[in-house]
């Protein structure tokens, strides 16, 4: 018999905002599908602190890299021999790059950063759809898909093709909602604004942290622990009547 737990996948799980969001899953009883692209080390160390937290509940790290389509594929085919059906998903593996002017950035780059981005998000929505609607035989779920506050606020001179990339995920948001609701699905989405995460280091934009918090309302970088609170509200039925939204978490800015 299906496990009356709720089975979620979070992709790009092992770290930052996706180890909170996992964390915070699992003491609100989700099974979790924890997926990962290189680092397996954190993403098993991670498994082994949630089993020892929650006995009887599954916990499982999966590799692939969610622009390659084969490995999402596979990644998902996974979740259905090993965990069952799938209940929530949330898109929150992305990357970034470093801080670049238009005039040096190349096509490589910007490719690589779409293709985790924005296809990625898409792969993991259309294979999460394909499972969850009730139209194809599913019992419905939710999505929440990860963007940035850069998706309206643009991010000049830093990476305007990363504040690009998560304006498509803004708009596919809505697009999905609108196009899934009828089918059981909720899809919606958070912003989150300058978040205390090893993004920073990722994009080499560290030194730039104190005057960015500067001018921050609240006047603090945030907590991957808040954005976490986001997501787990958007995959709960208390957020039942919200559909095709994005919440923003910033701070105010």
């Amino acid at each position: 018999m299906q496990d009356a737990r709720p089975l979620t996948l979070i992709t790009g799980a092992s770290r930052g905002i996706g180890a909170a969001t996992a964390r915070l899953l699992a003491t609100r009883g989700h099974d979790l599908a924890l997926n990962y692209a290189r680092d397996a080390t954190s993403a098993q160390t991670l498994v082994a602190e949630l089993q020892a937290a929650h006995p009887g509940q599954r916990f499982l790290a999966l590799q692939a890299d969610v622009a390659n389509e084969a490995q999402v594929l596979a990644m998902f085919a996974r979740i259905d021999a090993e965990l069952g059906r799938l209940k929530g998903l949330v898109n929150n593996a992305g990357i970034v790059v470093p801080a670049q002017r238009l005039e040096q950035m190349e096509m490589a780059r910007w490719q690589r950063l779409f293709a985790v981005n924005v296809f990625g998000t898409l792969l993991c929505c259309r294979e999460a759809a394909r499972r969850m609607s009730t139209r194809q035989g599913g019992a419905g779920g939710a999505i929440v898909n990860l963007s940035s506050r850069a998706a309206q606020l643009g991010s000049p001179g830093i990476y305007a093709d990363y504040a690009a990339s998560k304006g498509a995920v803004d708009s596919l948001t809505v697009s999905l909602g609108r196009e899934l609701i009828a089918e059981g699905i909720r899809v919606n989405g958070v912003r989150p604004g300058i978040i205390d995460t090893e993004i920073h280091a990722d994009s080499k934009t560290t030194d730039l942290l104190p005057a960015a918090t500067a001018g921050i309302p609240i006047q603090r970088l945030g907590r991957a622990e808040e954005i976490a609170e986001a997501i787990a509200w958007l995959l709960s039925d208390a957020a039942s009547y919200t559909v095709a939204a994005t919440l923003d978490v910033a701070g105010g800015r």
